[in-house]
């Protein structure tokens, strides 16, 4: 996962102080607050990190699966990158407790083994 930067003037949770801002407000939040103590700054962090990749995903790996000239190898390389990042996406929707109402079941989570291809 690469950080990606926001754009200038965009607001971004990608620095420390906007997410500390962010968990502070959390945590007047009752609905966070349910959830305990340290909830606020944890779903503070998964957002951040959510940010973080879906930035990349769109300003990297979205353009090259968009370009007729990615094939092959290196068209599976960018497809196991946007893999990595919904894979990283997803535990940070995991990890928080107020985003595992999203789950209903953590079967869905387990990875799976394809057999090799020819």
């Amino acid at each position: 996962m690469s950080a990606m930067n926001a754009p200038q003037g965009e607001p971004s949770l990608l620095e420390a102080p906007e997410i500390m801002e962010l968990g502070r407000r959390l945590g007047n939040c009752p609905m966070v607050m349910r959830f305990g103590d340290d909830e606020p700054e944890t779903l503070a962090i998964a957002l951040s990190d959510i940010e973080g990749s879906m930035r990349a995903f769109l300003k990297e790996q979205l353009p090259k699966l968009a370009d007729p000239t990615i094939t092959g190898e290196q068209l599976e390389d960018v497809l196991m990158d946007v893999r990595e990042e919904f894979r990283h996406i997803l535990y940070h929707l995991h990890y928080p407790e107020f985003f595992r109402i999203l789950e209903p079941t953590h079967d869905w989570l387990t990875v799976i083994k394809y057999p090799a291809t020819k």
